[in-house]
């Protein structure tokens, strides 16, 4: 089996949040299509990075030790990536994970909606 086999196409893309915001416990605060909100605490967020750091590529196994994230860990700046996803830098210097919006819904338990 090729890597092109391996890689799950999303059939349609997911619409993009109305609104993210951090709160005020640095949680990511999300607005989706017609106001639903997700909030995902800080720590969580962190710990579901998706990024080669974080997850072994050829695998898919977790290799970033949880008890390695700070407890006082916060985002420090968010910024879009294309139309699809966003980007975090965390206050512990990590800033490679790129969230997908189907990531984030999958993170908050909100199912995907296109």
């Amino acid at each position: 089996m090729g890597l092109l086999d391996r890689i799950s196409f999303q059939q349609r893309p997911v619409a993009p949040p109305e609104a993210i915001d951090v709160g005020p416990a640095h949680q990511l605060v999300i607005t989706w299509e017609g106001g639903r909100q997700a909030v995902i605490p800080p720590l969580r967020l962190r710990d579901a990075c998706p990024c080669a750091e974080c997850i072994e590529e050829g695998t898919g196994r977790k290799i970033l030790d949880p008890a390695s994230i700070p407890p006082d860990i916060r985002p420090l700046q968010i910024l879009p990536v294309g139309n699809y996803a966003v980007q975090i830098h965390w206050s512990d210097g990590h800033s490679s994970g790129i969230y997908t919006w189907q990531t984030l819904r999958q993170i908050s338990g909100i199912e995907s909606r296109s």
